[in-house]
């Protein structure tokens, strides 16, 4: 049986008067795929942001292999360490290149060797397909290279828990597919991951389990094949019922 790697209990968020994050418990397994998914303004990315302590809560607690993760807390910045997050936005420095963007954190933040931290960001380049794009800046690449680069960026940090909000969802149509295979080889890898998406698809194939939120509580979780064929709350049926239609027309 895998080991606890992250526990959410009670969890509660709010902001300017109104509940985003109703008493939620979470517990997530190294080497997990979970899979979150639900209508927009649900807390979905509220969840990551807590997660990774952008946010500050009212209630309950986060811990990671047993340490409290905390906003504002002493040891923040090494727990963050910790928990790569990749973000819709990709988050690249546009000032400098692929590989100065990879390799900035793991030198000035983990005081790692440049040509180590060098090496280790070519062999993850060139497994994401962007080997010749070390010399590059931002604003040369399509928004599935920066995604993918974000990606690569996160693994640099050695994280023991990888968050993606939403990664797809700036992408043109043709660009999805590069970045969903990437987290797909990621997820063959064993790595811990906590997913965003509206990709359902995707979701069905990469999830070990799927979780789904509306209005800030989980109404539903289960493994892909039953959440997907067999939805258990009436409310999850009309969520799904909803993509399968936009997906008809």
């Amino acid at each position: 049986m895998a080991e606890t790697l992250l526990n959410v209990k009670n969890l509660t968020k709010k902001f300017e008067g109104h509940t985003i994050l109703d008493g939620m418990d979470l517990e997530i397994k190294q080497g997990e795929v979970v899979v979150v998914v639900g209508p927009s303004g649900c807390g979905k990315s509220t969840l990551l942001r807590c997660i990774n302590a952008l946010e500050p809560i009212q209630g309950g607690e986060i811990r990671l292999q047993g340490d409290l993760v905390e906003y504002g807390s002493k040891n923040l910045a090494s727990l963050r360490q910790k928990i790569g997050m990749v973000f819709q936005s990709y988050e690249l420095f546009p000032h400098l290149t692929v590989m100065d963007n990879i390799t900035l954190a793991p030198t000035k933040v983990q005081k790692r060797k440049k040509e180590e931290v060098k090496e280790e960001a070519m062999q993850l380049l060139e497994r994401v397909g962007l080997a010749d794009k070390e010399n590059s800046y931002p604003r040369q690449l399509s928004g599935g290279q920066k995604q993918r680069v974000a990606i690569v960026r996160a693994l640099c940090m050695h994280p023991e828990i990888l968050l993606f909000d939403e990664v797809t969802a700036a992408l043109d149509p043709e660009m999805v597919r590069e970045v969903l295979d990437v987290m797909l080889d990621l997820a063959k890898q064993g790595r811990t991951m906590i997913i965003v998406t509206h990709e359902m698809q995707f979701a069905k194939a990469v999830a070990d389990r799927v979780i789904f939120l509306d209005q800030g509580k989980i109404v539903e979780e289960d493994a892909p094949e039953v959440f997907f064929e067999n939805p258990k709350t009436e409310r999850a049926k009309q969520f799904l019922n909803v993509f399968t239609f936009d997906r008809a027309r």
